[in-house]
Parts: structure tokens; C-alpha cells; sequence
């Protein structure tokens, strides 16, 4: 089952990291990367630009396109990892490793993924 962890925190925190605690976080975020790859579990990861960079289209009959997230939130969705896992439990497990290996409040959530293949009635 493919499961996104979706990574949360204050992207003020985050974005004043000193350049070696950047570093420090990257390399042990790297760790529990290469750990996944190599069981052949890590699909596509992504870090997102903060949310300055962002645009909203809300939906509606005529789209509204605005600048920014508009997320009434302290934390922002700053990146995500899709991996492959046999459980909901071992899906938990690779959340707490990264939590573990960012060193940061925020928090971590897992969502399983349902794979959209147009015309595919049996995508799963």
C-alpha cells in the first residue's frame, strides 16, 4: 500500500535553520531516505517552496486565483514522501524515523493513497 506522509512545521522555524542545522537535518533525513530506497519502498519526495511562493485557485463556479496559501495555520505543509508499506503501523514507524531524524516540532500525517489511472476501474 502506498501511503503519503505529509510533513508539517512552522516554516518560520524552519526557513531560520542555521546553514549547518540545515545541513545536520538534510543529512539525517538523508539516512532514513536511503534506508527506504534501498528496501525499495520510497517513491517520489518533494520539498515545497514556502507558502510566499504559493497560489490558491478556490473552486466555485468561476475559479478565484489569489496569492498565497490563505492556510489559517502555525504549521505549513512543507514537503511530502510517498512509501511503500505493508501497514498502516509500518507507515507510522517511517513517519517517526523522519520526525525523529528532523529534530523539530511539527508533525508528520500518513495518508493512504488511492492511485487515479483514468479509465482503469480497477485502480487502487
Amino acid at each position: 500500500m502506498l501511503y503519503a506522509i505529509l510533513c508539517y512545521d512552522s516554516e518560520d522555524v524552519v526557513g531560520a535553520w542555521s546553514r549547518d542545522t540545515e545541513t545536520a537535518v538534510m543529512n539525517r533525513l538523508g539516512a532514513v531516505q536511503e534506508k527506504l530506497a534501498s528496501q525499495g519502498r520510497l517513491g517520489p519526495v518533494a520539498r515545497l517552496m514556502p507558502t510566499t511562493a504559493a497560489t490558491t485557485v478556490r473552486k466555485g463556479v468561476e475559479p478565484l486565483v489569489l496569492d498565497g496559501p490563505f492556510a489559517e495555520t502555525k504549521e505549513q505543509l512543507l514537503g511530502f514522501y510517498i512509501v511503500d508499506c505493508d501497514s498502516l503501523d509500518e507507515a507510522i514507524e517511517v513517519a517517526a524515523d523522519l520526525g525523529r531524524a528532523s529534530g523539530s516540532a511539527g508533525a508528520h500525517e500518513v495518508r493512504p493513497l488511492m492511485l487515479y489511472r483514468p479509465g482503469d476501474a480497477s485502480a487502487s
